[in-house]
């Protein structure tokens, strides 16, 4: 059986809200794609509506509440795509663009590609707060790593499956995005970007991310920057 070119994993977390929506778009968007749901422990109607709207080729997989990090390593650990992206279970990014970021990817072989909201004239931030940490986030994680990212926090990070797989990732919570990135930069990995638009939800919607993740997130730079 010939492989996929793409998996996407969608880690969920009580959001009954969006989810039968973003599962709407990405079977509309990405149907050539392997998806694999992640429920990690919602306590609301998130893993019946997983499995409401679920399609033939889909994975549904399920565990016991541990972070958006511990669902999407559990989901990388089943994909079968040639390539792999993680997919929020939220709005805020276009599942649409996945196919053009895929194209990109291979048309241009490319080890990996991240999304940018920088390099796309639109609305940047709910908060201030949020733009201006995302911004220095990547100012930080250039100046350690030596690349020239202009959005690292972007949710969209589409890297070869085949790499993921030997990558030493361990963070549970919001720091594996960083985690991530950081091994990639670490390994000398050609980074590329792609514009992504972007739809900010608030506090109030359901935004869960917090000070004290920005905190970790530099925290694990100067780990895998200086132990890896």
């Amino acid at each position: 059986m010939t492989a996929p070119h793409l998996t996407i994993v969608v880690p969920a977390y009580n959001e009954e809200r969006t989810m039968g929506q973003i599962m709407d778009r990405l079977h509309a968007a990405c149907p050539f794609a392997q998806s694999i749901f992640v429920d990690d422990g919602s306590t609301d109607r998130t893993l019946a509506i997983i499995n409401e709207k679920k399609g033939p080729n889909d994975v549904v997989l399920t565990k016991e509440n541990g972070g958006k990090g511990s669902a999407v390593r559990i989901g990388y650990g089943r994909a079968e795509g040639i390539f792999a992206i993680v997919q929020d279970a939220d709005l805020e990014y276009n599942p649409e663009e996945i196919p053009q970021m895929l194209a990109m990817a291979e048309q241009g072989n490319l080890l990996a590609v991240f999304g940018s909201r920088r390099i796309r004239d639109q609305k940047q931030y709910a908060h201030v707060k949020f733009y201006l940490g995302g911004i220095l986030l990547t100012k930080i994680f250039n100046f350690l790593f030596g690349t020239h990212l202009t959005d690292q926090p972007n949710c969209y990070k589409m890297v070869k499956t085949e790499i993921l797989k030997t990558l030493p990732l361990t963070e549970n919570d919001f720091a594996f995005d960083a985690e991530l990135a950081a091994m990639l930069a670490r390994r000398k990995i050609p980074i590329a970007e792609f514009p992504t638009s972007y739809h900010p939800r608030t506090v109030e919607e359901g935004k869960k991310i917090g000070l004290k993740d920005w905190f970790k997130a530099i925290w694990v730079f100067m780990r895998v920057r200086f132990s890896y």
